[in-house]
């Protein structure tokens, strides 16, 4: 029983028959436009009159209806007054059927109000007029035989009571009926929804694409700008020369990484930002120098024709290669890091090959351990690749060695 009585008790019962007066409210502009066929046939009957105008009354309504302003605004209100959880319409405009929905929406949200204004107004004007007899009322209420005159006793007290009851059971109904009509009429159609899916898609895509060239592009200087300022401060008394060898390596790499990190800011804001920072195979000599500087021990076997991999393909491989030798800096077990890449008439070999601990596979060496761990190094490279039409690997190769590989196809590249 008290579940039944909630509803009447609740704020948002009554923030809903107000949003329904709302509707009913700003439809009365529109009437007097409805009347004017009335006055071109003054002779017409007063039920054909009455029925015109309320025709026309409708049609002027589901016209307004029509404008996107409408359907935004219907939106907001509803959000607001009847705490339905809406979303913003499509950027696009609907079509065929679903453009006739928001009219539809209207027509009903200005009937409901109409209706509740009207018997709720009456019901409260019943329940405060008998028990007092206010206005000097001589009219009474006749049902079945049984009338109740205005200050009649007890039993207009009950019809009174009865009546304000009635008045919150009718606010009940219609803000549940605009509650449940809101998300079929105003929330997005299904032609909406795939609309605000693909959009959603591409704003992750866009995101993830510049998660991965954070991870790649930044997470490395920063690796090698550590792992550099860490030798300096090792060598700085024995050896002020690669101190400040190391120093001006950390200078680059902070340098890159500041590149790096306007462009993508400048995507995040959605504003014009510098061109992407391209780097190719053919700036892997540099990579190679900024890992040198950190105390790595590169050998580098480069083959084939490395320059005639271009566009995609020859940012991708880059970007393939920063994160294996990243990753060999930050969990390798120290000494050398062989790095290949051979650029055949199909096929683009990667390999970066490192040590590792025999005992539990992974790294021992100064980076284990100092560095912490997204876990999407190796996930956002296999799915660099796999985008690419390449083959991944990735895993111990003997009992010393951790070895990354890859094989992308040339003729995909653009």
């Amino acid at each position: 029983m008290i579940r039944g009585i909630r509803p009447l008790l609740s704020g948002s019962t009554y923030a809903g028959m107000l949003f329904a007066y709302c509707g009913a409210l700003a439809s009365i502009p529109l009437l007097p436009f409805a009347m004017l066929p009335t006055l071109a046939w003054p002779s017409a009957p007063y039920g054909v009159q009455a029925a015109l105008t309320l025709l026309v009354w409708a049609v002027l309504i589901g016209v307004v209806g029509l404008a996107r302003t409408t359907r935004r605004a219907l939106i907001a209100f509803a959000r607001r007054l009847l705490r339905v959880p809406l979303p913003d319409p499509a950027p696009a405009a609907p079509t065929g059927a679903d453009r006739l929905r928001t009219p539809l929406w209207l027509l009903l949200h200005v009937a409901l109000g109409w209706t509740g204004a009207l018997v709720s107004g009456a019901l409260v004007l019943v329940g405060l007029t008998l028990p007092f007899g206010w206005f000097r009322a001589e009219a009474g209420l006749s049902l079945f035989g049984w009338s109740v005159r205005p200050g009649g006793g007890w039993q207009s007290w009950a019809v009174a009571l009865v009546s304000l009851l009635l008045a919150t059971v009718v606010c009940a109904v219609v803000a549940h009926a605009l509650r449940w009509l809101a998300p079929r009429l105003l929330g997005p159609s299904a032609a909406e929804r795939l609309a605000l899916a693909a959009e959603r898609e591409q704003r992750l895509a866009a995101r993830n694409r510049l998660a991965h060239e954070l991870h790649d592009s930044i997470g490395h200087t920063l690796t090698a700008a550590t792992i550099q300022a860490a030798v300096a401060g090792e060598v700085l008394a024995a050896d002020p020369v690669a101190a400040r060898a190391a120093l001006r390596s950390i200078e680059e790499s902070a340098r890159a990484a500041l590149e790096d990190l306007d462009y993508v800011l400048g995507a995040l804001r959605e504003e014009k930002s510098e061109p992407a920072p391209t780097r190719t195979l053919a700036d892997l000599p540099e990579l190679f120098d900024r890992l040198r500087h950190a105390g790595a021990v590169v050998e580098p076997e480069l083959s084939g024709d490395l320059a005639q991999v271009q566009g995609t393909l020859s940012r991708a491989a880059y970007r393939i290669l920063q994160e294996g030798l990243t990753n060999a800096l930050r969990y390798g077990a120290g000494g050398s890091i062989a790095v290949r890449a051979a650029a055949g008439p199909d096929v683009l070999a990667l390999d970066v090959v490192n040590r590792i601990d025999p005992e539990t596979n992974t790294g021992t060496g100064p980076g284990r351990g100092t560095f912490p761990t997204s876990g999407h190094g190796l996930p956002g490279l296999a799915e660099r690749v796999r985008l690419l039409h390449g083959e991944f690997e990735a895993g111990p190769d003997g009992p010393l060695h951790w070895r990354l590989a890859v094989r992308l196809p040339v003729r995909l590249s653009t």
